[in-house]
């Protein structure tokens, strides 16, 4: 997703995530969670943003899309 200029702007504009603060939550599980909350409830929020993660992490949509619904985006 932070390979795309474009997608990586308006995730950080959307969510209010900060790229220090996406870097000191990874290993962090207090901070992770929330992190990784924000994140596909951006993806399933624009169905081409979930469309290409899952295609880059080779999964189907919906595994993304339950993923949320079990952090409760």
């Amino acid at each position: 997703m932070l390979t795309d200029q474009d997608r990586a702007e308006r995730f950080l504009a959307l969510t209010g995530l900060t790229p220090d603060v996406l870097r000191a939550s990874l290993g962090e599980p207090t901070t992770m969670a929330p992190t990784m909350a924000a994140v596909l409830e951006f993806l399933c929020s624009h169905e081409p943003d979930l469309v290409a993660a899952a295609e880059a992490l080779e999964v189907q949509p919906e595994t993304l899309a339950r993923a949320r619904e079990r952090l409760g985006a």
